[in-house]
């Protein structure tokens, strides 16, 4: 920390820290701008996806039943509910606020880069380094949640929840909002769950966290992994053990990079 900055008061940081914010926000306004322009691409291609039969998921999913010799059991050849709209305002709106989460996503290291620049004044050199290399692997453990979550939970979850009935009198006929809202907080939820890793160094490194007390607890973590895993996928198995896998690949990840920052206070404590 220079001397320039230990000697600024509250008001001034905050007034640096409020020029992040707007830079952030005026990031996400502009990616959200350009997704709100190029809808058809947003809607029809991406958020859509996951309901049309020729979805990348439900062609490998064909492909494996078949290669298993189940023939086209896993095979989609139809979608199972419609879409429809019930509200004056709601295409606008769902197009306003979709545009909004698209922005934030696509913005989301810039973002990550701004609140580094303002706490990196206050880091020491070395620290300076690894913070770094924080903002590089959160931003890209939350983007591979985020497809994680959009090629893999998606569309499991809006098959099956889109294809339940109750009844065969009963046709399932979805409101946007709902279908988009599940979508978006589907990919979302998995985007932070796959911050784990950096969560666990951030707490070891303040010392509420060990490794020890994380491989003590390990079945009880696996526990709460198929959990998760049955919360935010259909009830089958093959669905459940498809999300706890990466879970479980990050909990133990988790270990190492705690083991990792406990290894690294003690050798420079030497």
């Amino acid at each position: 920390m220079s001397e320039k900055d230990s000697e600024m008061s509250f008001l001034d940081h905050l007034e640096i820290f409020r020029w992040h914010l707007i830079r952030a926000a005026a990031a996400i306004m502009f990616f959200a701008i350009i997704a709100f322009i190029y809808k058809d691409i947003v809607f029809d291609v991406i958020l859509l996806g996951p309901k049309n039969p020729d979805f990348p998921t439900y062609k490998a999913l064909c492909n494996i039943s078949r290669f298993l010799g189940f023939e086209d059991a896993f095979c989609l050849t139809e979608s199972p509910f419609s879409l429809m709209n019930i509200s004056m305002s709601g295409q606008f709106s769902t197009h306003i606020t979709t545009s909004i989460f698209a922005g934030f996503i696509v913005s989301f290291p810039y973002v990550l880069w701004e609140l580094w620049r303002f706490i990196s004044p206050a880091l020491l050199d070395g620290e300076t380094k690894l913070a770094k290399g924080i903002v590089f692997f959160s931003s890209l453990l939350f983007m591979s949640g985020i497809v994680f979550g959009y090629y893999v939970v998606d569309p499991l979850s809006v098959n099956f929840l889109g294809s339940y009935q109750v009844s065969s009198t009963v046709a399932n006929q979805i409101g946007l909002t709902s279908f988009i809202s599940t979508v978006t907080t589907v990919c979302l939820a998995n985007a932070i769950i796959f911050e784990l890793p950096v969560l666990v160094y951030f707490l070891t490194k303040i010392g509420l966290l060990t490794p020890e007390f994380m491989r003590i607890y390990r079945k009880h973590a696996m526990v709460v992994t198929l959990i998760l895993s049955a919360i935010i996928t259909p009830p089958d198995i093959t669905s459940q053990v498809l999300v706890s896998l990466p879970l479980i690949v990050l909990y133990e990840l988790s270990i190492r990079i705690s083991a990792r920052v406990i290894k690294n206070q003690e050798k420079n404590k030497s």
